[in-house]
């Protein structure tokens, strides 16, 4: 009885808190979804499957995606300029005689375009690290830019669709175990491509 009681008082406490987040969104205007997304892509530790949950449910499937997709791109582009113009020199500096991380740096800066899009397009890839490791070993800007175009389709269209989902459902414990089976398969893929191109 105990355990049903606390399980109700989580699951209300979640819900208070997701539809306090979306009203916020709804009331403060795209250009506060549009912040959220930019945030995740300069600081690694915040939630981006979350907060395209939150544009997904606050402004819709189209303009969700369309508000999220722009922030990301916009935010690994600014992540992938400090890299290149800010810490590129103090990093070479550091690491001119550190032999493995040089070769990670020319792995990166060498890698073929087709595998740049996948990396980026997979779920867990650490999308800031590739963002300053490109900018870091001075990639060529279009090539950059355009594989950003290109793989975060996938990554936000992937991520709001599972986080709506989970918002949508908690309560549906089979759409839940559905999410988590997507995630873990997702997490599985994203391991094995990366030992694949050798990342």
């Amino acid at each position: 009885m105990y355990y049903n009681i606390d399980g109700d008082i989580m699951n209300e406490t979640f819900t208070s808190l997701v539809e306090f987040a979306v009203e916020f969104l709804k009331n403060n205007g795209a250009i506060a979804g549009f912040f959220l997304v930019i945030l995740e892509s300069i600081i690694p530790i915040l939630p981006l499957g979350i907060f395209v949950a939150f544009n997904f449910s606050a402004y819709g499937y189209f303009f969700g995606f369309l508000i999220s997709y722009i922030a990301t791109i916009t935010g690994c582009t600014i992540s992938y300029s400090f890299a290149k113009f800010m810490i590129n020199i103090y990093i070479t500096k550091k690491a001119k005689n550190k032999e493995n991380f040089n070769k990670v740096l020319n792995k990166i800066k060498q890698i073929n375009f087709s595998h740049l899009v996948l990396v980026m397009a997979l779920p867990f890839s650490p999308a800031f690290l590739i963002n300053v490791s490109a900018g870091i070993t001075r990639m060529n800007f279009k090539k950059f830019f355009f594989a950003l175009l290109i793989s975060k389709i996938s990554i936000i269209y992937f991520w709001g669709m599972v986080g709506k989902s989970l918002i949508d459902s908690m309560g549906d414990i089979k759409t839940i175990l559905m999410v988590l089976l997507s995630l873990g398969f997702s997490y599985l893929i994203s391991k094995i491509v990366s030992k694949k191109i050798n990342l």
